[in-house]
């Protein structure tokens, strides 16, 4: 295929005219990494902290099915990913590359779903990721200053503001391609802190002489929505919402591509979900907390040396600011199709002032809904379900079998009608037991709390 390079260094589909291209396109969503660097974007967006839910998660679910819900969330994906992939891989053969989710809603199923249904949905979801890293990223910072200070008089608003000014200046790299390096470590990052929390959890379960508890608490009700909400936690942690961003920062011909990315990618997503998820379980049963990192220490007392814990926490830490730049490409794009001018150069003065103040006030606005808002975690599970199911398990078969109507005697054609009616299924359902939860801690919320 042939391709012709663009001033700022991207390559850029022949069929597409520069001239067409928007500012968010040629400047953020540049196209210029191989598929290694596609691994590396891919791992950052799945392979993030909130894998150390999982034991959480898996006490709703008990052993058989929390570890057959794990399988099944990365076969799903896989598989769906690829379908995605190939979806978009077969536009661009016919000289129509898309490079956004939105731009494929709009060739497959018309602009309306795009521009009022997808892309609001891609938006909600990935500018909620940034203020759940956000304040992720503060707990931790928090859990450190507890383990140092126990008497300490900073409050958690403190450490979100903090890990806010970490955000504001790595927001301010200029492409998606630009933070491949940032992703490399990244990935480090995530294997380093699962083989930590791994290791803290078969010493604390080795050591402890208190029996373990795998059974199912509560009342028949509490039991089935606490299933649900597993599954949407697990649906979440597997959840990426923007593989055609990431397969638009690939150097034409993008064929075959995404593929080694996904591999490589879920080569690590097999070794950090499993191992956390099963020895978080195992060591703690049904006392696993909703971050395993807070079962390390009991009542101020570290149950693994203190250093432990810290580099633990500090490794969450690092990898955190890299997901959340991940998640903001997406806003990013948007600020700089609105503000930016495609025709002057990506570091001109009339590009860069825009760009500067409305990625500022991108994550100025994140840290304070971070901050005001504590237990986002239960609205995070709402967007989930709201939005993870949908982009990651639902349309990526639905563009497959408009885009190469497989014959319906066909077993891709059943498969993909199956994926999508269960998961259509268990995102209502998952939404119902979120908003219940939601209703259930309304009682404990208060804004800007120390929690």
């Amino acid at each position: 295929m042939g391709i012709m390079e663009d001033n700022n260094g991207g390559d850029i589909n022949n069929n597409t005219d520069k001239k067409q291209l928007d500012a968010g396109a040629l400047f953020v969503l540049k196209s210029k990494g191989s598929w290694i660097h596609c691994g590396y974007h891919l791992t950052t967006s799945i392979v993030a902290p909130p894998l150390l839910s999982l034991p959480y998660a898996i006490k709703y679910l008990g052993w058989q099915a929390g570890i057959f819900c794990l399988i099944i969330g990365a076969l799903v994906t896989f598989y769906s990913y690829n379908l995605l992939s190939l979806v978009l891989e077969h536009h661009a053969l016919l000289g129509n590359r898309q490079l956004r989710f939105r731009d494929m809603a709009n060739h497959i199923l018309g602009p309306k779903w795009g521009r009022y249904y997808v892309g609001p949905i891609q938006f909600m979801v990935c500018y909620g990721a940034v203020v759940a890293c956000t304040l992720l990223g503060g707990q931790c910072m928090k859990a450190i200053y507890i383990l140092s200070s126990p008497n300490g008089n900073m409050k958690l608003y403190e450490f979100i503001i903090i890990f806010g000014g970490l955000m504001l200046i790595l927001a301010q790299i200029p492409s998606f391609h630009s933070l491949r390096y940032i992703n490399l470590i990244s990935l480090l990052l995530c294997i380093a802190y699962s083989a930590c929390a791994t290791a803290s959890s078969i010493h604390i379960g080795n050591s402890s002489h208190e029996p373990k508890d795998y059974s199912l608490k509560g009342e028949a009700d509490d039991k089935i929505f606490g299933v649900f909400n597993a599954i949407a936690i697990i649906a979440t942690t597997y959840g990426n919402g923007i593989i055609p961003e990431i397969q638009a920062t690939v150097a034409a011909p993008v064929k075959g591509k995404m593929f080694k990315g996904l591999c490589m990618c879920y080569t690590v997503v097999l070794i950090t979900f499993f191992s956390v998820g099963i020895s978080g379980y195992w060591a703690f049963g049904n006392k696993a907390e909703g971050l395993i990192l807070t079962n390390f220490v009991n009542n101020g007392n570290p149950l693994v040396p203190k250093w432990f814990v810290l580099m633990t926490n500090i490794f969450t830490i690092l990898q955190l600011s890299a997901v959340g730049v991940v998640y903001l490409q997406p806003t990013n794009e948007v600020l700089e199709r609105t503000f930016g001018d495609a025709k002057s150069k990506e570091f001109s003065a009339r590009n860069v002032i825009p760009r500067l103040i409305s990625r500022s006030l991108s994550v100025i606005v994140a840290t304070t809904i971070a901050a005001m808002l504590p237990f986002f975690g239960d609205i995070n599970a709402l967007i989930g379900a709201f939005g993870f199911m949908p982009l990651d398990f639902i349309l990526p078969v639905v563009f497959f079998n408009l885009t190469f109507k497989p014959s319906k005697r066909s077993l891709v054609f059943w498969l993909n009608i199956t994926i999508a009616t269960v998961f259509s299924a268990l995102g209502v359902i998952a939404a119902v037991a979120a908003v219940r939860q939601i209703s259930l801690d309304a009682k404990t919320y208060r804004l800007f709390a120390n929690v």
